[in-house]
């Protein structure tokens, strides 16, 4: 019974991100010694005292329950965010952090493109994730099917939306995958495959077939080039006899010695 009891008040404490809780998790005495912080998945509601984490460079607070982000504000140094699967409606404290180069807030309850327009401020910003198929995360402003377009005209920096490289290497890939996917979708109509006309050979029939030629002259440099090689045949193995021959002969002339010790 006591030891339910203690469960709850520990899971009670998560609630709420404290100087306690973030020395135990990271073993720093001085929260401004912290550099890297992860609490994924505690149901977290109030950020607390995180922003007296100042030199703070990579934070994870996915799969909780935060709905603001007003404590962040102060992390002018971040770099690396992960909010991905809260409540978050305003990005409004993510302004202040100019270091920022990712940022992921995919599964929040982001409506609107204009929801973004504080981030513009971010020049450093390379890497935005809105959605994230895998843990079939999303927004409501990912319903916009310009929505990736539109964020690529407002962050010209950006080099990698939604998991996916925009520029730079390895960008023709996904763009290559992107097109693929578009030209399948096409394939189907109210639930059910299109008609797919029947492809039509590359070449003509027998075109690959060995064709015999009536030319003479190509005839007879056909059979003097058959009888070299004949010939070259022939005096490779006499050639290999004689070697097997002399060999022997050595080997009969120079009997192996042994010494004793």
């Amino acid at each position: 019974m006591d030891s339910k009891k203690d469960r709850g008040q520990e899971t009670e404490n998560y609630t709420k991100i404290t100087d306690v809780l973030l020395k135990s998790k990271t073993g720093e005495f001085d929260l401004e010694s912290i550099l890297f912080l992860k609490l994924r998945g505690l149901g977290i509601y109030d950020l607390g005292c995180i922003g007296d984490c100042i030199n703070l460079e990579r934070l994870d607070l996915s799969g909780n329950n935060i709905t603001s982000l007003a404590p962040l504000a102060s992390l002018r140094l971040l770099q690396v965010l992960n909010v991905s699967g809260n409540r978050i409606t305003n990005l409004e404290a993510i302004s202040h952090c100019h270091h920022l180069q990712s940022l992921n807030v995919a599964g929040n309850l982001i409506s609107s493109i204009e929801n973004l327009q504080c981030l513009l401020g971010l020049r450093k910003l390379e890497n935005i994730r809105l959605k994230d198929c895998l843990y079939n995360f999303s927004n409501p402003v990912c319903k916009n099917i310009s929505c990736r377009n539109i964020i690529l005209e407002m962050f010209p920096n950006i080099k990698v939306v939604d998991g996916e490289r925009v520029t730079g290497r390895g960008s023709d890939l996904y763009q290559l995958c992107r097109d693929i996917d578009d030209s399948l979708k096409g394939l189907y109509k109210n639930g059910s495959v299109a008609e797919i006309p029947d492809c039509k050979p590359w070449v003509e029939k027998g075109y690959w077939d060995l064709k015999r030629s009536n030319n003479a002259i190509i005839d007879e440099a056909y059979k003097q080039f058959n009888d070299v090689l004949h010939e070259c045949k022939l005096l490779n193995n006499r050639a290999s006899h004689v070697i097997t021959q002399t060999e022997r002969a050595l080997s009969n002339t120079n009997p192996t010695k042994h010494y004793v010790l």
